[in-house]
C-alpha cells in the first residue's frame, strides 16, 4: 500500500478506538470485528468481505509500533502543511515548506540525520529514499506475506465434532489446523501466521476442507437427514420407535398411525450444532414389507385384505395422468 492510501485511510476509524488506543484495545476491537466479518461466517456477501480486508489492513499496521509510527507520521503529513510552488506565498528558494512538514517528525528544524543537507527519510518509509523521481509518495510501506492454500480431507465424525489434523511442511515442520465443528465440506479454515514471509509479517494459510461421506446421516445445509424402516403394522397403527442421533445416543419417537412410506418426522434440535446454529434432524419413514410370510401372518393379511375391499388407493391416478 502506497503511502498516499495511509493518508486517506483513517484506520483508528476503520477498528472504531480512538488514536491513543492502547495495543490491547486495538488487538479487542479488531477481533470482535473478525468475528462479525469473517469470510466463513458471510459467504457470499461482498460487502463483509471488503470489510474483513479493510480491518485486516488496519490491524496489521496498528498492531505494529514501527509501522503505527510511521502511519501517524504520514497521516499528520497529510493533515498539515503541504508542498507548494516557490514565490509568492511560498518558502524561500521554492524549498516549498520542507521544514514546516518535518520538524514535527524530526524534533526541530529538520532532521538530525541529512545527507547533504536533506532530510534522511529512510527511518519514515522502511529503507530507500521517501521521494523518487516523481516525488512525495513512491515507497510503500512493508507488506505482509502472501496467503497460501492448501487442501484436507477429515472424516464425517470429524467435521461435527471438530477436530485437529496436522499439515506437514517439505522442511519438516508440522502445522497444526483446529478444524471448528460443523464445518461444511468445501469451506476453509484460516490459520494465521503460516503464509509466505513479507517485512510487515506473515502472511496466512488457507486450507479448504473436503468432508468424506457417512453411509448413514445425510447433511443438508445444518439439517441431518436419516431413513428409518418401519414395519407394515407400525405404519398402520402408530408405535413409538427408537432412533439413533448424531452423538451416539437414541431418541425415542411416535410414529403416528397412518403413515406412509417417505412420511418426513423431525427431531428438533438434533441436527449439526455450529457457532451461529443448530439443526435438526429429519427422519424418513420407509415401510418395509415382509417377504416370507408364515401361514398365520398369511391369513392376517388376508383377513385385513378382506376387510379394506373396496379401497382404491389408485382411483384418481387415471386422471392425474392425463396430458
Amino acid at each position: 500500500m502506497a503511502s498516499q492510501d495511509w493518508i486517506e485511510k483513517d484506520f483508528y476509524a476503520i477498528l472504531g478506538v480512538a488514536k491513543d488506543a492502547s495495543e490491547a484495545d486495538i488487538k479487542k476491537a479488531y477481533r470482535k470485528l473478525a468475528r462479525k466479518y469473517h469470510p466463513d461466517t458471510n459467504q457470499g456477501d461482498a460487502a463483509a468481505e471488503q470489510k474483513f480486508k479493510d480491518i485486516s489492513e488496519a490491524h496489521s499496521v496498528l498492531a505494529d509500533k514501527e509501522q503505527r509510527e510511521q502511519y501517524d507520521a504520514i497521516r499528520a503529513m497529510g493533515g498539515g502543511a503541504r508542498f507548494s510552488a516557490g514565490g509568492p506565498g511560498g518558502a524561500p528558494g521554492g524549498q516549498a515548506g520542507f521544514e514546516d512538514i518535518f520538524s514535527n517528525l524530526f524534533g526541530g528544524g529538520g532532521s538530525s540525520r541529512s545527507r547533504g543537507g536533506q532530510p534522511d527519510f529512510s527511518d519514515l518509509f522502511g529503507g530507500g529514499g521517501g521521494f523518487g523521481g516523481g516525488g512525495f509518495g513512491q515507497s510503500a510501506p512493508p507488506r505482509k506475506g502472501a496467503d497460501r492454500t492448501a487442501n484436507t480431507t477429515i472424516s464425517f465424525s470429524g467435521s461435527i465434532k471438530g477436530t485437529t489434523i496436522g499439515l506437514r511442511e517439505q522442511n519438516g515442520e508440522v502445522i497444526d489446523v483446529r478444524i471448528p465443528a460443523g464445518i461444511k465440506d468445501g469451506q476453509s479454515v484460516r490459520v494465521r501466521g503460516k503464509g509466505q514471509p513479507g517485512a510487515a509479517g506473515n502472511g496466512d494459510l488457507l486450507v479448504k476442507v473436503k468432508v468424506t461421506e457417512h453411509p448413514f446421516f445425510k447433511r443438508e445445509e445444518n439439517n441431518i437427514r436419516i431413513h428409518v424402516p418401519v414395519t407394515f403394522d407400525e405404519a398402520v397403527l402408530g408405535a413409538k420407535i427408537h432412533v439413533p442421533t448424531l452423538d451416539g445416543e437414541t431418541v425415542a419417537m411416535k410414529v403416528p398411525a397412518g403413515s406412509n412410506s417417505g412420511r418426513t418426522l423431525r427431531l428438533k434440535g438434533r441436527g449439526v450444532k455450529t457457532s451461529k446454529a443448530t439443526g435438526d434432524l429429519l427422519i424418513i419413514l420407509d415401510v418395509v414389507i415382509p417377504q416370507n410370510l408364515s401361514d398365520a401372518a398369511k391369513k392376517a393379511v388376508e383377513d385385513f385384505a378382506a376387510a379394506t375391499e373396496g379401497e382404491d388407493p389408485r382411483v384418481d391416478l387415471a386422471a392425474k395422468a392425463k396430458l
